[in-house]
């Protein structure tokens, strides 16, 4: 229970439903770690942890705080610096999600005895030719499936999405008319909760002494070689990147590959950055558990992007992704999630 309205009425729900419900509220960051000195918000503040304790105190069940900044911080945190340095764009929602909301947690959920963990997630869950499948959420707009492909089917069968089949409308009424007025109208943060102020480059500066001067005044350049310009250090730099280059190129530029060896950071046109194939890695297939020869899916690049039909084949370790049409901004480390219709076949990390 993060002290969100969606895990609050996951837990509620439950409590109807007639489940004996044991409300878990983990801290996995504190905001002084960061150097930052924005006031405490989201998931591991003192008020969200309020919220949710008053949430479980009015419906009479039991709420526990676990300290797991340890854990979250190796799981999440070091990936999610190692991941700059090692010139790709890290997913450390989806790590948190495999590691932390689920691996972690149910740790924590056997040593009190409980039989499921459930989470506010808007996904869906069945159980398929003895597999345990993930599908999409009843509302496309804030569908989480994306972010779940890493959940193992030990994980899966010990799991509950109470809120998956409702839209986020009928969420907040249930809040409301269950009198809890202001847990409805309560606003939701996008920020990457380590990263208070949404600013990931003076984060990586805070945590990594002197990281500016190791990796200032690489160049920019054309995958040509051609040097056209400095940069303020290869980490500080995204795939599909166009503004905040700093350089005025008489031309739209983006970033279309970052080479750390060399501290280079690659620009081309809108063109140099579309891509027909790419290759997965880390995969795990949910739905099937293995694919033989190939296979058509929908594949998202990313949490918001709307999936592009592919085919897909399995090389060793590796998945080959081949689009049907052009994709853009193709970035190493994020997540490929494959679909077949509203299901999650699987998902890996992009390699290249």
């Amino acid at each position: 229970m993060s002290g969100g309205i969606d895990s609050s009425v996951a837990a509620m729900l439950l409590h109807e439903e007639g489940y004996e419900v044991v409300g878990i509220t983990m801290k996995t960051w504190d905001y002084a770690s960061s150097g930052t000195s924005k006031k405490e918000t989201g998931c591991c503040s003192l008020d969200s942890i309020n919220d949710a304790r008053s949430i479980a105190v009015d419906r009479g069940f039991h709420h526990y705080i676990l300290d797991i900044r340890s854990e979250f911080g190796d799981a999440v945190i070091d990936n999610f610096v190692d991941e700059y340095l090692a010139g790709r764009t890290p997913n450390p929602c989806v790590l948190c999600n495999t590691h932390i909301k689920w691996e972690a947690l149910y740790k924590r959920a056997e040593m009190l005895d409980c039989e499921f963990i459930a989470t506010g997630h808007y996904a869906q869950i069945r159980k398929e030719n003895n597999r345990y499948v993930v599908s999409k959420g009843v509302d496309n707009n804030k569908d989480q499936s994306y972010v779940l492909w890493g959940l193992s089917q030990d994980l899966l069968a010990k799991t509950r999405f109470p809120i998956g089949g409702f839209e986020k409308t009928a969420i907040r009424k249930m809040a409301a008319d269950w009198g809890f007025h202001e847990l409805a109208n309560k606003s939701e943060s996008y920020e990457i909760c380590f990263v208070p102020d949404n600013d990931y480059r003076a984060f990586l500066k805070h945590r990594v002494n002197g990281l500016e001067e190791q990796v200032a005044g690489g160049n920019f350049t054309t995958s040509e070689g051609k040097v056209l310009g400095k940069h303020k250090g290869y980490p500080f730099y995204t795939i599909g990147q166009r503004k905040g280059l700093e350089v005025a190129f008489g031309e739209p530029m983006y970033v279309t590959k970052i080479v750390p060896e060399t501290n280079t950071v690659i620009l081309g046109s809108f063109e140099e950055l579309e891509k027909k194939e790419m290759w997965v890695r880390n995969l795990n297939l949910i739905k099937y558990g293995h694919i033989d020869g190939e296979m058509e899916a929908l594949t998202k690049i990313r949490y918001k992007d709307p999936g592009t039909n592919s085919t897909i084949s399995l090389h060793d370790n590796l998945a080959r992704v081949v689009f049907h049409k052009n994709v853009t901004a193709v970035a190493p480390g994020q997540s490929a999630v494959f679909y077949e219709d509203q299901d999650v076949i699987g998902g890996g990390f992009i390699l290249k």
